[in-house]
This record gives C-alpha cells, sequence and structure tokens, in this order.
C-alpha cells in the first residue's frame, strides 16, 4: 500500500490542423506564457492532490472535464507536460507503467477472450513471476562475472609472486585450460536455466486440461494458483474460473476484471468507470462490493466515475474536476452541506440544487420579484460588502415545502410530476416568470396534478449563496 500524491500537474495535447483552442477555465494557468497562436489544447491545469495510504478517492466530473487522463497519467499510458507522481517514496515519472505497481480496472474489462477466467487471473501473476526469475537470473550471473573477475585479479597477483618463468607458463595453460572448463559449463547452465521455465510452461500448457491427477504444476504455477483460488474465493466466482469471457454476464466480467487487478496485490488500484455498462441493479450491488473489498484489502484507490451517486457512497475523500483543474476536495457530506462553488453546488445533489438571483440589502434582507424574507443573523458579516449588489441564491429541492401564501413563500405552477413511490418529485416554473424552472421533492403521500398552483417556503437555514461575478460560495460566520 502506498500513498498517491500528485504535484502541479498539467498535461496538453498538440491541437490538430484547423482546430480551435479549448476554451479555458477563467482561473486557469499556462504552463508555458501565452502565445498569439496556441500550439496545445490543456486538459490537465494546476492538479495538486495527495490521496492517502490506504484511503478510496473518488475523481467525478462531467465528460471531458480530464479524470481519466488524469487517471491514465498515474498508471503511465500518458506521458505528463509537467508535475510530479509520487507512489509511496518513489517518483514514478520516467518509470514505465509495469514497473509503477498500480493495477488498473477498465471500463470495457480488457479480457483476453481466448483465455479461461482462470488464465485471466493468472496472467499478471506468471508475466511477473517470469520477470522476478529473469531478474534473479540476470543478479546470480552478475554476481558470477565479479567472481571470476576477482579470481583472475588473485591469479594475476600470484603470477607477479612466482620466480621462474616456466612456472608461471604452466600455470598459465592450466588456469586457462580450467576456465575454458568453466566457461563452457557455466554458459551451458545458463541457458538451462533460460530453457527449463519454457519446457514448463509447456508441460504446464499442455496438461492444464487434463484431469487434476494427470496435470504438470512448477512451483511457481503452484503459487500462481493459490493466489488465483483466493481471489476467486474472495470475488464468489470459484465457479466460473473454466468459463471463457463471453460465456460471462456484464457483472461477472467485472468481478474478473477486478480480480485480475487484486490478484497482483499492487499498492494503488486505479478504476476507471467499471460500473458504467451494468444494469442499475447489478451496478448497486457491484458498487458495494467494490467498497467492502477495498476495506478489506486496504489498497489505496483512485476510482473515476460521472456519476455523483457513486461517488457520494463509494468514497473517502471526493475530488470534483472541471475542465482540467480541481474544484474542491472534500468528504461527501461536506461537499454536499458546504459546496465551494456554483459549479459544486449544481453538480452535487439529485435532483440538482436550484438557483435564483436575488438582491441584498443591509442589514439581513433578501429580495426577489416575487418575494423577501430576513436572513438569519448568522450572515451580517459575510454580507457586509454586498449591500445593494445581486447574489445567487442556492436550495435543494428537498428544502423547499408547500406552504399556505405568504410574502416570504413563492408562487409555482407544476409541469412535470415524478412519482416514485417513497418520494415525488415536481418541475414547477414560477408564475410571473414561467421561464425559471425548479425542482422540488414533496412526500409520497401528497397528491398532486400538472398544473395545479402551489405556494413554496424556502427553509432560511439551509440555503446557499453565491458571489455571482466569481461564483465562488459565501459562507457564513458562525
Amino acid at each position: 500500500m502506498a500513498q498517491v500524491v500528485l504535484e502541479n500537474i498539467y498535461k496538453s495535447f498538440p491541437l490538430r490542423q484547423g482546430e480551435q483552442e479549448k476554451e479555458a477555465n477563467s482561473v486557469a494557468e499556462s504552463v508555458s506564457p501565452a502565445a498569439d497562436r496556441p500550439s496545445s489544447n490543456s486538459v490537465l491545469r494546476r492538479i495538486n492532490l495527495t490521496v492517502e495510504d490506504g484511503e478510496f478517492m473518488v475523481l467525478v466530473g462531467p465528460s471531458g472535464c480530464g479524470k481519466s487522463t488524469l487517471l491514465r497519467s498515474i498508471a503511465g499510458l500518458e506521458v505528463l507536460t509537467a508535475g510530479n507522481i509520487w507512489v509511496g517514496d518513489r517518483v514514478v515519472n520516467d518509470l514505465p507503467p509495469k514497473n509503477r505497481n498500480i493495477a488498473m480496472v477498465f471500463q470495457n474489462y480488457a479480457l483476453y477472450p481466448h483465455l479461461t477466467v482462470y488464465d485471466n487471473l493468472a496472467f499478471g501473476l506468471r508475466r511477473s513471476e517470469r520477470e522476478k526469475e529473469e531478474g534473479r537470473r540476470k543478479q546470480e550471473e552478475g554476481r558470477r562475472k565479479k567472481e571470476e573477475g576477482r579470481e583472475k585479479k588473485v591469479e594475476g597477483i600470484r603470477g607477479k609472486i612466482q620466480g621462474e618463468e616456466g612456472s608461471i607458463l604452466k600455470r598459465e595453460k592450466i588456469r586457462n585450460k580450467v576456465e575454458e572448463v568453466i566457461n563452457y559449463l557455466a554458459s551451458n547452465s545458463f541457458k538451462n536455466h533460460l530453457v527449463y521455465p519454457l519446457f514448463e510452461d509447456f508441460l504446464g500448457g499442455a496438461t492444464r486440461k487434463l484431469p487434476p491427477g494427470l496435470r504438470y504444476l512448477s512451483e511457481r504455477e503452484k503459487a500462481v494458483g493459490e493466489r488465483v483460488l483466493k481471489v476467486a474465493e474472495l470475488l464468489q466466482i470459484e465457479s466460473l474460473l473454466n468459463r471463457l469471457p463471453k460465456q460471462l454476464s456484464g457483472g461477472q466480467k467485472q468481478r474478473v476484471a477486478l480480480g485480475r487487478a487484486m490478484a497482483r496485490n499492487p499498492e494503488v488500484f486505479l478504476m476507471d468507470e467499471p460500473l458504467s455498462n451494468l444494469d442499475a441493479k447489478l451496478r448497486a450491488e457491484t458498487r458495494s462490493q467494490i467498497v467492502q473489498l477495498q476495506r478489506q484489502l486496504g489498497t489505496t484507490t483512485i476510482y473515476v466515475t460521472h456519476d455523483q451517486t457513486e461517488a457520494m457512497t463509494m468514497g473517502d475523500r471526493i475530488a470534483i474536476m472541471n475542465r482540467g483543474q480541481l474544484q474542491q476536495v472534500a468528504q461527501p457530506l461536506e461537499l454536499y452541506n458546504k459546496p465551494a462553488n456554483l459549479f459544486v453546488a449544481e453538480f452535487i445533489g439529485s435532483p440538482p440544487m436550484n438557483f435564483l438571483s436575488v438582491e441584498f440589502s443591509a442589514p439581513l434582507l433578501i429580495s426577489h420579484p416575487q418575494f423577501r424574507f430576513t436572513l438569519p443573523d448568522i450572515w451580517a458579516k459575510s454580507l457586509q460588502q454586498y449591500d445593494g449588489r445581486g447574489l445567487i441564491l442556492g436550495i435543494r429541492p428537498e428544502h423547499l415545502s408547500i406552504h399556505p401564501p405568504a410574502t416570504k413563500n413563492l408562487s409555482v405552477q407544476v409541469e412535470i410530476v415524478e412519482a416514485l413511490g417513497h418520494e415525488t418529485y415536481l418541475r414547477v416554473c414560477l408564475t410571473d416568470a414561467p421561464a425559471v424552472r425548479m425542482q422540488v421533492r414533496v412526500p409520497p403521500e401528497r397528491s398532486i396534478r400538472v398544473g395545479e398552483e402551489l405556494w413554496l417556503a424556502i427553509a432560511h437555514d439551509k440555503i446557499h449563496l453565491f458571489d455571482p461575478d466569481t461564483e465562488l460560495a459565501i459562507f457564513p460566520v458562525r
């Protein structure tokens, strides 16, 4: 397990012929001084993020915001334009993907169609074991060469010490003969080390489909098999090990892809929208399974999704992205209750937050063409500089309720009724401004018809206020 630190990450792609530069965020910074004719599109800008050891971090944002590009950069599938990526105590910018000790689960599963579930799970393990053996062989060969070098130096010193030329020549001839024999044996032994694992792989593959008692299993394959069975048991896919991917359902394929990543026991899991191909019920089941597995394993996980419901229910913390920049990083309920800006407030929550343009008058009066009310005292200090200016008022659908007519309430007309059983969503428009639409969540017991006129009360202690120029949130001073 390891901490992942992203330091001042930038990523740009060159512009194609005739392509216009993408609109940049108003607060974005360029990697290099602005030129008259830009030659690249910046898709990630000024990303600074720390994912703690064992944490489940969710990257969420609309399509095209750069979250998948950031994930691919961590995996080593994209080359950074600027910045550093730390995994544990290593900077991994220049390391190839296979040396980063990171496992990635893709949106399209990426299973090998000609291999069984068992072989899909074992594929990465077998390859890593071969690489370890190759590394050990190279180390042994290096040690052997060093020993030979030391022996030659010792023989040279001994030869100088000897006084007689004849005896030196004799010893040299004997030493040369011995070295020829040693070199021949060493070279053939090394060749055997290369050939024997291949022979073992051939025997293992040729006998894999035979009954268990007739299969050939090397020590390496036994270790791989134990790990595969352990992961299969954890994911409850033991009965699927002999099937091909085409014989699996979407949820089963997803579990196999997840198991292939888990089998390697990496320092970091990266997941790129792994549930987007599943139906609603299966998505909810798999979502809870992934969270439970992550807690059991304790592996640092970075999960990418565009579904804010997944983000709210899965992440220890959530990083919200828009136009290649981080907007806010916080725990789910903090994002919901204290959004940092207008984008976060609108993105988090289903249905989304409603927004109305209002006027503020000191000390605490909020005015709108259809209503006016007085804010709680905790807003006085925060709004001193906004006297006589416009603000954006945000209110979530569940913080609107049906009340009798009053000056502080809104008059609306119902356009759409969505009865879900446990609750009802209303889409309404302001009576005097039909172009302004809002969403309301009401109890299911209340029977409401399309076209009905209602009066809605705003929960004054649940409102959000935003600066219309910067779109940043204004927080009350408690």
